[in-house]
């Protein structure tokens, strides 16, 4: 049973995609916190199930610069995930994390190296909330940063995506500080189909 037509009239798994959302923003937001020793809040995430060419309307302009750490997604389902934020609000989180003020001009080669770290740990806690509710063995790969127009950035799962499917999950956080991102979860189409198994549906 392939659901990678789902939408969101397919209440019951559309419900799961969102819960999926919500514990893994929330796994992430515990990793963040822990990771600049201090209280992060954050709204109620918005998810969303979006056909790819919809996202760049949802992130607003497409030649927005944004920063976004990019893995693979390898284990028991394969695929991408990306965590993603406008080039600004990247600045705020990595003088969050070195006790600084924001820089000024293009990202240093040590904070690139501090935003990547940020990426691949939240990304990590977001697919180990995902591993323990299916029970599936999840892996993320060595993270890439890509700072560039959002347009630019997201043509790089484009290209994955292209080949795999015509669906994706965004998951839109805002944080405490001024600070908003977006998770994009890209799984192929079988692993769609895995990750429902895995729950029972």
């Amino acid at each position: 049973m392939a659901k990678f037509n789902l939408t969101e009239d397919d209440k019951v798994y559309y419900d799961v995609l969102k819960e999926i959302g919500n514990i893994g923003s929330g796994n992430a937001v515990t990793a963040l916190a822990h990771m600049l020793n201090c209280k992060v809040d954050m709204s109620v995430p918005q998810v969303r199930l979006l056909d790819f060419k919809d996202v760049g309307s949802i992130l607003g302009d497409e030649e927005q610069i944004m920063a976004g750490v990019y893995l693979m997604v390898e284990g028991d389902i394969t695929g991408s995930i990306m965590f993603l934020l406008e080039k600004e609000c990247s600045k705020n989180l990595i003088a969050m994390l070195m006790g600084s003020a924001p820089s000024e001009g293009d990202l240093n080669e040590i904070e690139q190296s501090a935003l990547k770290e940020i990426g691949n740990i939240i990304t990590a806690a977001y697919l180990n909330s995902l591993s323990t509710l299916t029970n599936l063995k999840i892996y993320p790969s060595v993270p890439s940063l890509c700072i560039d127009m959002a347009a630019a950035i997201l043509s790089v799962p484009a290209i994955e995506f292209g080949l795999i499917g015509d669906k994706l999950l965004l998951i839109e956080n805002q944080f405490s500080e001024g600070i908003s991102g977006y998770f994009i979860l890209v799984p192929d189409l079988d692993s769609y189909d895995k990750i429902f198994s895995s729950i029972g549906m």
